[in-house]
């Protein structure tokens, strides 16, 4: 496959992370030939798009509906207070085309459910998802998985947080961890914004290996950290051969 080339801009924005042993500027071509879903842009969805828009993804379709309310400003770092009444989307994308006007950044304002997720997850190379509620987290897994595309799960709870990721045919799915919706999960929960932060820059790593092709991902495994403890730790996972999902493919 031929990327494409880099501008002398591009050369000098991001000269430095292309100093990082086995990146270079493949790496880099790589990430800018490349399109990522991301669902929901909140305060973990919102910080894994601002790395991503940084590091030079060359496309990012954002979707979330609603409007910005008081309460999201401690973890939205995309937003500001002027922003609040308006859609969260359009505040979101306008600060990122500051960030990297170079970057293609195209909007949804509109939440993922089955009646649309399959339409904009064949849009686009990998999804991430880093929405509250289950519902929404297996449906965008479900047409990752049936699209072959790779897919990044990251979410918190009050100092917690979780990751993994989905490449079809090769590893678990989020419905081998989770073969029903957990039935007390509920969309607002307690959150600092360091620790939706902290999710979302690893998640934003994990994107950037897979999409560039360095580097170890997280197969396999889930990472979970805990930092009311300060620990991390990574838990093997196995494929269910019975997932409704996932069971029945093949590398």
């Amino acid at each position: 496959m031929t990327y494409p080339a880099l501008t002398p801009a591009e050369q000098s924005r991001y000269e430095w992370q292309m100093w990082v042993r086995d990146f270079g500027e493949t790496g880099q071509r790589r990430l800018k030939a490349a399109s990522v879903l991301i669902s929901r842009i909140g305060g973990v969805g919102g910080t894994v798009a601002m790395h991503l828009a940084t590091a030079g993804v060359g496309r990012l379709v954002l979707a979330h509906a609603g409007d910005l309310r008081l309460n999201d400003l401690n973890r939205q770092l995309l937003m500001s207070t002027a922003d609040v009444g308006s859609p969260r989307i359009e505040s979101a994308a306008r600060r990122l085309r500051e960030l990297n006007p170079q970057v293609v950044v195209e909007t949804v304002n509109e939440n993922l459910d089955v009646s649309n997720v399959g339409r904009y997850v064949s849009q686009v190379d990998l999804v991430v998802s880093a929405a509250p509620l289950f519902v929404e987290r297996l449906a965008m897994n479900r047409a990752a998985v049936r699209q072959r595309k790779p897919l990044v799960d990251c979410a918190m709870y009050d100092l917690e947080g979780r990751l993994i990721t989905v490449r079809p045919g090769r590893t678990p799915c989020l419905d081998c961890l989770y073969p029903e919706s957990p039935p007390l999960w509920k969309r607002e929960f307690p959150v600092f914004g360091a620790v939706a932060s902290t999710v979302a820059s690893i998640a934003a790593m994990e994107v950037i290996k897979l999409l560039a092709g360095f580097g170890k991902p997280l197969e396999n495994q889930l990472l979970s950290y805990d930092l009311r403890e300060m620990s991390f730790q990574t838990i093997a996972i196995a494929r269910r051969p019975d997932c409704p999902t996932c069971g029945q493919l093949s590398a």
